[in-house]
């Protein structure tokens, strides 16, 4: 299983939300350059990075600070928030970034979507983010009718390289991943499915580990990881 430590970005630093609240940013570091080589240094070997402003402008506005991130470390770069098109795609895959992914846009234009993943191979994930079931978009704000599995299973067969699940209601909360949840993703389709939202301990990824059915290929370490809850060593072992 991968761990992906994750950098989320707000006019330009390292924060975290509670349930995608931007009210809600606690800072953590004012450096995201710094903190992808804390990281590194606690030897996660991935990256998750959010544009939180351009999730809710729909374009990449943190741009200085992602290229800075780029710069400090070597580990593969996962990226999503506000990218929206081709040319947006086109310009963070060349800018060095490992894998986009594409959240409202797969609501709004699947079409692109599959578009993408096949002029990208291995380089375009889905962002799956869920309440109670439901998908939804513009950096959380609005949710629609559609139920995050009938989504998932649009991109079956396209060449999607991962699935990010997220479960909004517990994200930044540290009340345990959603074990159901993200399962039933990995369940229902062929395509890797990364956990995010809630993740409270090394407990957490064990349980991801230990369920029954297709694995599950990741899990994205937030808020405990910040506040100390999870020590970077176990949870390595944890996952190999």
């Amino acid at each position: 299983m991968n761990l992906y430590p994750a950098i989320d970005l707000k006019d330009g630093v390292c924060v975290r939300l509670l349930r995608g609240e931007m009210s809600s940013a606690t800072t953590f570091n004012d450096s995201p350059a710094d903190q992808a080589s804390r990281f590194a240094g606690m030897g996660f070997t991935r990256l998750h990075v959010v544009d939180l402003n351009g999730a809710f402008e729909g374009e990449s506005v943190n741009r200085a600070a992602v290229a800075e991130i780029l710069k400090a470390t070597r580990a593969p770069v996962q990226l999503g928030g506000g990218i929206r098109d081709m040319a947006g795609i086109d310009r963070w895959l060349d800018a060095g970034v490992a894998r986009v992914i594409l959240g409202t846009i797969a609501v709004r234009n699947p079409g692109l979507v599959k578009e993408a993943a096949r002029a990208f191979p291995g380089k375009v994930a889905v962002g799956i983010d869920a309440r109670e079931g439901r998908v939804a978009v513009q950096g959380w704000a609005e949710t629609t009718d559609m139920q995050a599995v009938d989504l998932a299973r649009t991109f079956e067969g396209c060449g999607v390289a991962a699935l990010i699940v997220t479960d909004i209601g517990r994200d930044g909360a540290k009340v345990g991943v959603n074990v159901d949840l993200t399962g039933a993703m990995a369940d229902a389709v062929s395509i890797p499915v990364i956990a995010s939202g809630g993740v409270r301990s090394v407990d957490d990824v064990r349980a991801l580990k230990a369920r029954a059915g297709r694995p599950v290929e990741g899990v994205i370490l937030g808020r405990a990881l910040y506040d100390g809850d999870i020590d970077p060593a176990e949870a390595i072992h944890a996952a190999l």
